[in-house]
């Protein structure tokens, strides 16, 4: 079974506990940590030893998993705490992005050599490290993502695979899931509204409710289940700052709602 959560960064400027509750509310199985410096830091990496028995209990208490944390930055330091971290909280996935330029050689082999060094990391710590495809980065389509799976070969290794992304760099993510989809330890999903070139944004929070915007997560869902993946599939809304609790609540009802009759549908839920 596909299990559904939300990565909490869609309640910046709320406690951890509010987040939480909310989501169990809205009818999901686990939350993704943020711990997004300078964004949304729900899990602090530099006092997080102070933190772990709250958030555990915070967790347990509303009957949720934790699913992953998102960390975003190559700092090696900061994720060799993340690591520690997670490995004593219970979380599974460190999520992060690859950070360089599209299509400048040394920005993506930059990204393999550390990525490399990390996975063994994290691996010695019985976690995951995703990356996923991200919009102008080293790592921003399929083709650099197949780059970065060849070389990468530490257990501790997996894909973040999300389709906004995907989508945003020109290709249809539902046809390019299955050419990554063995190495998929995590994926990110959102909506986005239709673009007119490639590298946009991803919208506004609202946009990015799933259903409301262009990405055919129908066709991304049935890819999924078709390729046998059963990890974690996490909400990631991004720009939610300045809107009323209610209308995040909103927005993660809405797209569990979406998503849960899109994978019942497919036989994953």
């Amino acid at each position: 079974m596909i299990k559904l959560g939300v990565n909490s960064v869609l309640f910046r400027d709320h406690d951890f506990t509010t987040a939480v509750k909310l989501i169990a509310e809205c009818g999901y199985d686990g939350v993704e940590i943020s711990a997004i410096a300078g964004m949304c830091e729900h899990l602090d990496l530099a006092a997080w030893r102070t933190q772990a028995s709250h958030l555990r209990q915070v967790v347990a208490d509303a009957g949720l998993e934790f699913m992953s944390m998102e960390a975003a930055s190559l700092d090696e330091e900061r994720l060799q705490r993340a690591f520690e971290a997670a490995a004593e909280i219970g979380i599974p996935v460190v999520n992060v992005g690859p950070g360089g330029k599209s299509d400048v050689e040394a920005d993506l082999q930059a990204a393999i050599d550390t990525l490399s060094r990390l996975a063994d990391r994290a691996a010695a710590h019985g976690v995951t490290l995703c990356v996923k495809a991200h919009v102008n980065a080293s790592v921003y389509n399929t083709p650099t993502t197949l780059r970065v799976m060849e070389a990468i070969r530490s257990p501790g290794f997996g894909i973040d695979m999300d389709p906004s992304h995907v989508f945003r760099a020109g290709e249809n993510p539902a046809e390019a899931l299955p050419a990554v989809i063995g190495r998929v330890r995590h994926v990110h999903i959102r909506d986005c509204p239709p673009q007119t070139g490639t590298g946009g944004g991803p919208g506004t929070a609202r946009d990015q409710a799933c259903g409301r915007g262009a990405i055919d997560l129908a066709a991304y869902c049935r890819a999924m289940v078709e390729g046998g993946y059963e990890g974690p599939v996490c909400l990631e809304v991004i720009g939610a700052q300045g809107l009323d609790l209610p209308v995040r609540a909103i927005i993660a009802a809405e797209s569990y709602g979406y998503l849960n009759a899109l994978l019942r549908g497919a036989g994953a839920r």
